[in-house]
């Protein structure tokens, strides 16, 4: 079983929350969340776990005001750029659901050099992003829950036929949070979308 470890990270004098598994060598995944989640969620679905024991390094943080982290002035940006230079992380695979969708698609919109790939859960922001979907890696993996409320599985219909080379996955039968409704199939997709990224894995 990989330890966890949590980790602060200082960013222009503010603490942001992260944990962290798995060598720091390796191959990274870097695990952002939804409005009303947070880092530890990544832990007790038992993806961090799941994640380092296949070699690959995680680290999921918690943006400010969520989870550990305080209040902070600091953009979505500035948190995802510390965190990668603060653990070391020259390029990593981003796993995006919800409201962390929408900063996931705009962050690798803005730095398409710091992704290995792209994997957006039930994202928001996917409208007013339209006009660039298509400028998003061919590396991204899309899922969806079938019966999702807060963004309709058009939206991953949208996202897919906009980047050449995605991948679409609906979860039937899931709502909204469908990776946390349906974790085993959740990591094995996953899993799967990383080793045809890092094939050693």
């Amino acid at each position: 079983m990989q330890s966890v470890q949590n980790k602060r990270i200082e960013i222009d004098g503010h603490s942001i929350n992260t944990l962290q598994a798995g060598k720091s060598s390796s191959p990274a995944i870097l695990l952002l969340h939804g409005k009303s989640f947070q880092a530890e969620t990544w832990r007790e679905l038992g993806t961090l776990g799941k994640i380092a024991g296949e070699d690959l390094f995680v680290v999921a943080l918690d943006f400010p005001g969520y989870g550990k982290s305080t209040q902070a002035p600091l953009s979505s940006e500035r948190v995802i750029n510390g965190v990668m230079e603060a653990a070391g992380i020259d390029k990593a695979i981003l796993v995006a659901p919800s409201m962390g969708g929408k900063i996931g698609l705009e962050y690798s919109l803005e730095h398409p050099e710091k992704i290995l790939g792209l994997v957006l859960i039930g994202s928001v922001g996917i409208r007013e992003n339209r006009q660039r979907l298509s400028k998003l890696p061919s590396s991204t993996l899309i899922i969806w829950g079938e019966n999702d409320q807060i963004s309709d599985p058009s939206n991953g219909a949208l996202l897919h036929e906009s980047i050449p080379g995605s991948q679409l996955v609906i979860f039937a039968g899931a709502k909204h949070p469908c990776y946390l409704e349906q974790p085993q199939l959740f990591h094995k997709t996953l899993l799967n979308f990383a080793k045809t990224i890092v094939p050693k894995i």
